[in-house]
């Protein structure tokens, strides 16, 4: 445990020294922007009934670069890394990945093609642990509606500043087992996704988002994790959430999403999050959220409180207390503490 707590202490302090020097995206030319960001934390579970869980690990990094070699065109790339006590590591038994990879074209007119290796459109709550209102997510916990990264062609189109619609086609909708959510399945001749969204901006402070995913017939094991059907099922997720500015202090969001997998893959999760700056460098993050699987399946309902205090725009610590209530599982019920230190740049 010591040798963990000099580890971490000693990262905390190296990003610290470099936040305090490193002020927003780093422009090594006129083609090239670079752009990184790094999470490390110790997180304290008690399950009742059950044993304690912790762990204390440099959670997730992130190197990316944007390059635009000529007008309207835009690659983008990212090397992510995650550690194996984290989940990480890839049967192949890497922790480090290949994340964003794609290239976007700016056909004018407010539309933009985009082909390659990119993130799913759905959910309020991000994939970048950096940009996560808590430690731990507020959902995702068994039926994992949200997808990850995929390969494949999206179009994304703004007929003006407040309306913005997009469409993909990608090799899969859900993760092959064991990557992370950091790669589709690499085919389209067992199963393909499809994905599209809406979002309008037009009523002041008002952000109204809402999209559908769904992925042809596949089986578990075979393309994806996420079908429990052995005979195989498509999946469809439906997204809705909406966020609120309702003053300079205090910002509401609420999510509704439900999940279609076929038997023992179906049912909802809900979030509501209430945000409260209490100066500019202390704010904290409230959250209510649950899910329920259909069918006699487990459910759970979460309360969280998660306040962060920014020490500059680049460096931030957080903080987080949960207490989850089980129905129909394992476990009656679990409180969570963790803190964590988030660099970005």
């Amino acid at each position: 445990m010591t040798k963990h707590i000099i580890k971490l202490t000693g990262g905390a302090a190296l990003l610290l020294s470099l936040a305090a020097s490193v002020s927003a995206q780093v422009k090594l030319n006129d083609v090239v922007t670079v752009n990184g960001w790094a999470t490390a934390s110790y997180q304290y579970t008690k399950w009742q009934p059950g044993t304690n869980v912790d762990s204390f690990n440099v959670d997730a990094a992130l190197l990316g670069a944007v390059i635009t070699p000529a007008k309207g065109l835009t690659g983008n790339v990212s090397l992510y890394y995650r550690p194996s006590a984290e989940g990480g590591v890839s049967p192949g038994g890497s922790e480090l990945t290949l994340l964003d990879a794609y290239l976007s074209y700016d056909a004018g007119g407010g539309v933009t093609v985009s082909v390659g290796k990119f993130l799913s459109y759905l959910g309020y709550e991000s994939f970048y642990l950096i940009n996560d209102n808590m430690i731990t997510l507020a959902n995702q916990q068994f039926l994992a509606p949200i997808p990850g990264y995929h390969e494949g062609i999206k179009l994304d189109y703004a007929p003006d500043k407040t309306t913005t619609v997009g469409v993909s086609l990608a090799d899969s909708e859900f993760q092959k087992p064991g990557y992370a959510a950091t790669a589709g399945d690499g085919e389209l001749k067992h199963n393909g996704g499809l994905e599209g969204y809406f979002q309008y901006t037009g009523v002041t402070n008002l952000t109204i988002w809402g999209g559908v995913g769904y992925q042809t017939s596949t089986k578990p094991g075979v393309d994806t994790s996420e079908v429990a059907d052995p005979a195989g099922s498509a999946v469809t997720v439906w997204d809705l959430w909406v966020s609120y500015q309702i003053d300079k202090n205090s910002t509401l969001a609420l999510e509704e999403i439900y999940k279609d997998g076929g038997a023992g893959n179906k049912g909802s999760n809900w979030l509501a999050y209430y945000q409260y700056n209490f100066t500019d460098k202390v704010s904290s993050w409230f959250s209510i959220s649950g899910e329920s699987v259909s069918d006699g399946g487990p459910s759970y309902v979460k309360y969280s409180i998660s306040p962060t205090y920014a020490v500059n725009a680049n460096f931030s610590v957080r903080a987080q207390y949960s207490y989850t209530d089980y129905s129909k599982f394992s476990a009656d019920s679990a409180n969570f503490i963790g803190a964590e230190v988030l660099f970005k740049f």
